[in-house]
């Protein structure tokens, strides 16, 4: 294939990875608010160290987000159910 073919097909695949990119980044705010909205509507406040915790949800370390959360002062039931919702 001659090489000035083969730029406009690498300037569209990189024009479709990084608009996926954009496209996807608003949902991880939106599950880490919804780890959050589950441990505030059970009475807890929401601090610094439940937001770190949903964000290790989020990521996939389920227990350890279960853990921090028990940490920051959630009960067990409910760090499990906001972890549990984190990565959806």
């Amino acid at each position: 294939m001659r090489r000035s073919a083969c730029i406009p097909s690498v300037l569209a695949g990189l024009a479709l990875a990084l608009g996926g990119t954009v496209i996807a980044a608003p949902a991880a705010h939106a599950d880490i608010a919804t780890c959050e909205n589950q441990v505030r509507d059970q009475g807890t406040d929401v601090t610094d160290a439940v937001r770190m915790a949903c964000y290790v949800g989020l990521v996939g370390d389920q227990s350890g987000c279960v853990g921090d959360l028990a940490r920051a002062g959630v009960a067990g039931a409910v760090a499990t159910e906001a972890c549990r919702q984190a990565p959806q």
